[in-house]
């Protein structure tokens, strides 16, 4: 018996109907490590590219600090120097009890990965990650450590680099002030934090109320003005041109009688850094502002795990290279 022929649509019964494989998401070219690049997308990366980046305060260890965006920001430039000024790790709040997620990692794995990658790292430890300060003139994995640095500017000023603590009398001579005033300035970012979440609930970007109130009190504004002065009249003294440092968390470029101070901020409230031009120009970078209405989580989501976990406690190990900043 003769079969009979079949129909242009029978052969669709007989068709795999599981669907095709997903493609996993690409990131933008901007947002990938060089090594990831073909020769292309390389040429056209758009990584901003600087001669200097300066952050510090990023008080990694604690759910204060704003890794996503941190993490985000180091994703997104390539600088010839990057200067960490500081605080970067938070050994005081680790030494009281273990915070350490896994984004925390990324962002020292991305530092590590610049100066693989050809930037020279400079890290100047702060109060809070004292304990590195021990270990100047050494260096860990391509970072170097310097209890403080003399940069030179693209159009030749000499500019000192520091975290400032220096010219703080309360962590100086009142230790025990100094860590009930951490405590309580910790209330306020966890009352900063869940500001955040409600914000982000609305779809409104980041904004940081404890540094909007810390504005508002009148002796906190007379303690900074103080400091900014104590610094730039220390760097005088010094016979340099400026002064970079950390410390009060209050990003600032500022003239005292021809020296030239900045500060780099923090990653606790307004998530700023400094940077330098390749013509010398010294310009503050609000990233929290560049990137409102972005959703960082899932533009960094992948960078450098599988799946990120932003405000979620891991056992995460810290890495050997920055372990020394935490007290035993």
């Amino acid at each position: 018996m003769a079969s009979l022929p079949l129909s242009p649509a029978v052969p669709l019964l007989f068709r795999d109907p599981s669907p095709p494989p997903l493609r996993a998401p690409q990131m933008p070219v901007w947002h990938r490590d060089d090594d990831e690049l073909t020769p292309d997308e390389k040429t056209r990366s758009g990584k901003i590219r600087y001669r200097t980046v300066w952050i510090s305060d990023t008080h990694l260890g604690t759910s204060g600090c704003n890794a996503e965006l941190l993490h985000d920001f180091l994703h997104s430039i390539k600088p010839e120097t990057l200067y960490l000024v500081g605080d970067i790790i938070d050994g005081w709040k680790l030494k009281r009890g273990w915070y350490w997620p896994e984004r925390h990692n990324d962002i020292i794995r991305r530092i590590l990965k610049l100066a693989a990658k050809g930037t020279r790292v400079v890290y100047v430890p702060g109060n809070h990650d004292e304990a590195a300060r021990d270990y100047a003139g050494l260096n860990f994995g391509g970072v170097e450590i310097m209890n403080e640095a003399i940069h030179v500017t693209a159009d030749g000023r000499r500019l000192l680099v520091l975290h400032g603590d220096e010219f703080d009398g309360v962590v100086l001579y009142h230790r025990w002030l100094a860590l009930l005033g951490d405590l309580g300035y910790r209330a306020l970012l966890r009352l900063n934090i869940g500001f955040n979440m409600a914000r982000r609930r609305l779809g409104l970007p980041y904004w940081s109320i404890s540094a909007h109130i810390k504005k508002k009190v009148k002796n906190a504004v007379a303690f900074i003005g103080h400091f900014e002065e104590v610094v730039a009249h220390a760097a005088r003294e010094r016979g340099v041109d400026g002064v970079v440092c950390g410390h009060i968390h209050s990003a600032e470029i500022r003239e005292f009688d021809g020296i030239q101070y900045y500060n780099d901020g923090d990653w606790v409230e307004s998530c700023t850094a400094l940077v330098e031009h390749a013509d010398g120009r010294m310009e503050i970078i609000d990233w929290a502002a560049r990137t409102a209405g972005m959703d960082v989580a899932a533009r960094t989501a992948g960078m450098d795990v599988a799946a990120p976990c932003a405000g979620k406690v891991m056992a995460a190990p810290l890495p050997p290279v920055l372990a020394q900043a935490v007290p035993a």
